[in-house]
Protein backbone atom coordinates (compact mmCIF):
# COMPACT_ATOMS: atom_id res chain seq x y z
CA UNK A 1 0.00 0.00 0.00
CA UNK A 2 2.88 2.39 0.66
CA UNK A 3 4.33 1.95 -2.86
CA UNK A 4 1.51 3.84 -4.68
CA UNK A 5 1.72 6.69 -2.19
CA UNK A 6 5.47 6.89 -2.58
CA UNK A 7 5.10 6.84 -6.37
CA UNK A 8 2.54 9.64 -6.19
CA UNK A 9 4.83 11.74 -4.00
CA UNK A 10 7.77 11.21 -6.35
CA UNK A 11 5.66 12.18 -9.36
CA UNK A 12 4.46 15.30 -7.58
CA UNK A 13 8.00 16.29 -6.70
CA UNK A 14 9.13 15.63 -10.28
CA UNK A 15 6.25 17.76 -11.58
CA UNK A 16 7.17 20.59 -9.24
CA UNK A 17 10.82 20.41 -10.28
CA UNK A 18 9.80 20.38 -13.96
CA UNK A 19 7.49 23.36 -13.50
CA UNK A 20 10.24 25.26 -11.64
CA UNK A 21 12.76 24.38 -14.38
CA UNK A 22 10.39 25.65 -17.06
CA UNK A 23 9.92 28.94 -15.22
CA UNK A 24 13.70 29.33 -14.78
CA UNK A 25 14.31 28.55 -18.45
CA UNK A 26 11.67 31.08 -19.49
CA UNK A 27 13.30 33.75 -17.31
CA UNK A 28 16.85 32.97 -18.48
CA UNK A 29 16.20 32.76 -22.22
CA UNK A 30 14.32 35.68 -23.73
CA UNK A 31 16.47 35.72 -26.90
CA UNK A 32 15.02 32.54 -28.43
CA UNK A 33 11.37 32.13 -29.33
CA UNK A 34 9.85 28.79 -30.32
CA UNK A 35 9.01 30.11 -33.78
CA UNK A 36 12.59 31.20 -34.50
CA UNK A 37 14.13 28.87 -37.03
CA UNK A 38 17.14 29.67 -39.12
CA UNK A 39 17.82 26.86 -41.54
CA UNK A 40 21.57 27.24 -41.82
CA UNK A 41 22.53 24.02 -43.61
CA UNK A 42 20.05 23.86 -46.46
CA UNK A 43 19.57 20.17 -45.61
CA UNK A 44 16.08 18.73 -45.16
CA UNK A 45 14.35 18.89 -41.80
CA UNK A 46 13.61 16.48 -40.27
CA UNK A 47 16.60 14.19 -40.92
CA UNK A 48 18.53 11.53 -39.05
CA UNK A 49 22.15 11.91 -37.93
CA UNK A 50 24.26 10.28 -35.22
CA UNK A 51 26.21 11.47 -32.20
CA UNK A 52 29.86 12.11 -33.05
CA UNK A 53 31.18 12.04 -29.49
CA UNK A 54 30.99 9.70 -26.50
CA UNK A 55 29.65 12.52 -24.30
CA UNK A 56 27.02 14.83 -25.76
CA UNK A 57 25.01 17.36 -23.76
CA UNK A 58 21.42 17.98 -24.78
CA UNK A 59 20.32 21.43 -23.60
CA UNK A 60 16.89 22.98 -23.13
CA UNK A 61 17.72 25.79 -25.57
CA UNK A 62 20.14 26.64 -28.39
CA UNK A 63 23.15 27.96 -26.49
CA UNK A 64 25.72 27.16 -23.82
CA UNK A 65 23.83 29.36 -21.34
CA UNK A 66 20.91 26.88 -21.30
CA UNK A 67 21.09 24.13 -18.73
CA UNK A 68 21.88 20.55 -19.70
CA UNK A 69 18.73 18.44 -19.66
CA UNK A 70 20.27 15.15 -20.76
CA UNK A 71 23.76 13.72 -21.36
CA UNK A 72 24.26 11.00 -23.94
CA UNK A 73 27.12 8.59 -23.32
CA UNK A 74 26.96 6.49 -26.51
CA UNK A 75 28.87 7.50 -29.62
CA UNK A 76 26.98 6.68 -32.81
CA UNK A 77 23.52 6.89 -31.26
CA UNK A 78 21.01 8.02 -33.90
CA UNK A 79 18.99 11.20 -33.32
CA UNK A 80 16.57 13.08 -35.51
CA UNK A 81 17.18 16.76 -36.27
CA UNK A 82 13.84 18.52 -36.09
CA UNK A 83 14.95 22.16 -36.05
CA UNK A 84 18.04 24.34 -36.68
CA UNK A 85 19.05 27.59 -35.06
CA UNK A 86 22.46 29.07 -35.84
CA UNK A 87 25.00 26.35 -34.91
CA UNK A 88 22.50 24.44 -32.78
CA UNK A 89 20.27 21.54 -33.77
CA UNK A 90 17.11 20.54 -31.96
CA UNK A 91 17.10 16.75 -31.85
CA UNK A 92 14.75 13.97 -30.82
CA UNK A 93 15.97 10.57 -29.61
CA UNK A 94 14.31 7.17 -29.93
CA UNK A 95 12.49 7.65 -26.62
CA UNK A 96 10.99 10.99 -27.66
CA UNK A 97 13.31 13.25 -25.61
CA UNK A 98 13.94 16.58 -27.34
CA UNK A 99 16.60 19.21 -26.83
CA UNK A 100 19.41 21.20 -28.41
CA UNK A 101 22.86 19.91 -29.40
CA UNK A 102 25.79 21.83 -30.86
CA UNK A 103 26.15 20.91 -34.55
CA UNK A 104 29.83 19.92 -34.20
CA UNK A 105 28.78 17.01 -31.93
CA UNK A 106 26.64 15.48 -34.70
CA UNK A 107 27.68 13.37 -37.67
CA UNK A 108 25.98 12.69 -40.99
CA UNK A 109 26.95 9.02 -40.59
CA UNK A 110 23.74 7.00 -40.46
CA UNK A 111 23.11 4.58 -37.64
CA UNK A 112 20.01 2.86 -36.30
CA UNK A 113 18.77 1.25 -33.11
CA UNK A 114 17.41 -2.24 -33.54
CA UNK A 115 13.75 -2.34 -32.43
CA UNK A 116 14.08 -0.12 -29.32
CA UNK A 117 10.35 -0.54 -28.69
CA UNK A 118 10.96 -4.29 -28.13
CA UNK A 119 13.57 -4.04 -25.32
CA UNK A 120 13.55 -7.33 -23.49
CA UNK A 121 11.60 -8.87 -26.36
CA UNK A 122 12.39 -11.21 -29.21
CA UNK A 123 15.63 -11.08 -31.15
CA UNK A 124 15.54 -9.48 -34.61
CA UNK A 125 16.93 -11.47 -37.53
CA UNK A 126 19.60 -10.10 -39.86
CA UNK A 127 19.64 -11.98 -43.18
CA UNK A 128 22.11 -12.32 -46.04
CA UNK A 129 19.83 -10.88 -48.74
CA UNK A 130 17.40 -7.94 -48.76
CA UNK A 131 14.29 -10.13 -48.84
CA UNK A 132 12.17 -12.31 -46.60
CA UNK A 133 13.38 -15.87 -46.29
CA UNK A 134 17.07 -15.06 -46.56
CA UNK A 135 19.67 -17.07 -44.65
CA UNK A 136 19.97 -15.78 -41.08
CA UNK A 137 23.37 -14.14 -40.53
CA UNK A 138 22.75 -12.99 -36.96
CA UNK A 139 20.05 -12.51 -34.37
CA UNK A 140 20.19 -9.05 -32.85
CA UNK A 141 19.00 -7.96 -29.45
CA UNK A 142 16.61 -5.00 -29.38
CA UNK A 143 18.48 -1.80 -28.48
CA UNK A 144 21.67 -2.63 -30.38
CA UNK A 145 23.08 0.39 -32.26
CA UNK A 146 24.46 -0.36 -35.73
CA UNK A 147 25.85 1.62 -38.68
CA UNK A 148 23.50 1.71 -41.69
CA UNK A 149 25.22 1.74 -45.08
CA UNK A 150 22.15 1.65 -47.32
CA UNK A 151 18.38 1.24 -47.35
CA UNK A 152 16.30 0.22 -50.35
CA UNK A 153 12.91 -1.38 -50.93
CA UNK A 154 12.17 -1.79 -47.22
CA UNK A 155 15.54 -3.31 -46.25
CA UNK A 156 18.60 -1.74 -44.63
CA UNK A 157 22.16 -3.01 -44.84
CA UNK A 158 23.89 -2.92 -41.47
CA UNK A 159 27.05 -4.21 -39.83
CA UNK A 160 27.15 -5.57 -36.29
CA UNK A 161 30.21 -7.16 -34.65
CA UNK A 162 31.85 -7.81 -38.01
CA UNK A 163 28.78 -9.41 -39.57
CA UNK A 164 27.11 -7.62 -42.48
CA UNK A 165 23.54 -8.28 -43.53
CA UNK A 166 20.08 -6.88 -44.06
CA UNK A 167 17.31 -6.07 -41.64
CA UNK A 168 13.72 -5.14 -42.35
CA UNK A 169 13.42 -1.35 -42.31
CA UNK A 170 10.42 -1.57 -39.99
CA UNK A 171 12.69 -3.12 -37.33
CA UNK A 172 14.95 -0.11 -36.85
CA UNK A 173 14.76 3.44 -35.48
CA UNK A 174 16.97 5.94 -37.31
CA UNK A 175 15.62 5.46 -40.83
CA UNK A 176 12.33 6.79 -42.18
CA UNK A 177 9.74 4.34 -43.51
CA UNK A 178 10.35 3.76 -47.22
CA UNK A 179 13.50 5.93 -47.15
CA UNK A 180 16.07 4.92 -49.77
CA UNK A 181 19.75 5.93 -49.60
CA UNK A 182 23.22 4.61 -50.28
CA UNK A 183 26.25 6.11 -48.53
Amino acid sequence: MSTPIKLFVNMSVAGAVLATSLVVVALETPAFAAGDQVKTTGLPIPRYVSLKSTRVNMRVGPGRDYHVDWMYMKRGLPVEIIQEYDTWRKVRDSEGNEGWVLHSLLSGKRTAIIAPWEKGGDMVEMVDQPKSGGRIVARLEPGVVAPVTACESGWCEIEVAGATGFINQKSVWGVYPDENFDE
